[in-house]
């Protein structure tokens, strides 16, 4: 494991010498990738065979929107767009995007839902074919048959390949609902709840999803042959526990296992998003209380090692999702950025003295 380590290591330090010309071919190619209107929409995405990668996050408090980084090993990744947002939230009471949770569906539309604010009874949604541009942003009221709801934090897209349709899960406090077990400024005893859909626009009832006994947050579920893994953020204050666990199920609406033993170390981290590139499943979660990311990797999802000394984000990154992109759509937001770039340094857009 040491030796194939040492080798990633030298290998991302190659590829972060390499973003620059990618970029510049990414330009060079952007009329052969680009989508004319009669177009075939594109093959299902097959993760194994992926090259490219995205991570979708927010900054700050989600006031400015979606920001997108870019990785070709999963180890180091760089901003965007210069680091500026792709999409600017509309919905909700405070009109935030944070959380942001992004699916590719099987024809090839990108599903984004965040969590629109921090006492909303609901979540934002929004689409987008190139994840450029974004299209029928609305707001999904899933907890609106809980009048006294608290919150609807952190939603994350599954898609169900055998039932196709897409799963979606968050975070809520009803209160008085279950025993205390308080997490999260002594106000919060959050559960998991999900609802499901497939096109986005009809929902299942709100049903829930996972209560262990304990205050939980931060669902990311991934299916790992014929059995769904569940990461999720164990949210006790007392005694503290604020650490990443696993949960298990035959489904992915459940039942699901007791949670595992913490595979995060002695910390406070949320946020927790898996992402397969080659062997290894990569954890990375969000180490607030220190403002940095970290991540954790592992082959065979039992024993876990701690990678985040190797591990580059841009500055100020928070919690999202990390998924793999075809190269054609890589190459066309590489392609984008470069245009943007010149688009920026042009006469018309330059100050007067």
């Amino acid at each position: 494991m040491k030796t194939r380590r040492t080798a990633l290591v030298a290998r991302r330090s190659t590829l972060v010498a390499l973003f620059a010309t990618l970029a510049g071919a990414a330009c060079a190619s952007s009329s052969s990738s680009s989508s004319s209107p009669g177009e075939a929409r594109p093959a299902p995405l097959d993760p194994a065979k992926a090259q490219r990668y995205i991570f979708s996050y927010f900054k700050g408090n989600g006031e400015d929107g979606l920001h997108l980084a870019y990785s070709e090993d999963g180890y180091a990744w760089r901003a965007l767009n210069d680091d500026k947002p792709f999409f600017h939230p509309s919905v909700g009471k405070e009109k935030l995007t944070r959380d942001p949770s992004i699916v590719r569906g099987p024809d090839g539309m990108y599903h984004m839902v965040w969590t629109a604010g921090w006492s909303e009874q609901g979540f934002g949604y929004a689409e987008s074919r190139d994840l450029i541009t974004w299209t029928n942003e609305r707001y999904v009221p899933v907890m609106a048959n809980e009048p006294t709801a608290m919150n609807t934090w952190a939603p994350e897209i599954f898609y169900d390949s055998l039932k196709t349709r897409y799963q979606i899960v968050w975070a809520s406090t009803i209160p008085g609902r279950f025993p205390d077990s308080t997490g999260g400024g002594g106000k919060y005893n959050h559960r998991l709840y999900y609802t499901t859909t497939k096109d986005f626009k009809i929902f299942a009832p709100t049903k829930l999803l996972y209560d262990r006994g304990f205050s939980v947050i931060d669902a990311d579920i991934v299916k790992d042959g014929t059995r769904y893994v569940m990461f999720l953020k164990d949210e006790r204050e007392t005694p503290a526990q604020k650490n990443i666990r696993i949960a298990y199920a035959e489904r992915p609406e459940g039942p699901w296992s007791q949670a595992t033993r913490p595979i995060t170390g002695d910390y406070w981290a949320e946020g927790p998003t898996v992402l397969k590139v080659g062997w290894e499943y990569i954890v990375y979660f969000d180490r607030y209380r220190e403002h940095r990311y970290g991540a954790v990797v592992s082959t065979d999802l039992a024993n876990w090692e701690d990678a985040s000394v190797q591990l580059a984000v841009p500055d100020g990154m928070r919690h999202g999702t990390a998924f793999a992109v075809s190269r054609a759509d890589a190459e066309r937001l590489l392609a984008n950025e470069g245009h943007q770039a010149m688009r920026d340094s042009s006469p018309a857009r330059r100050a007067t003295p």
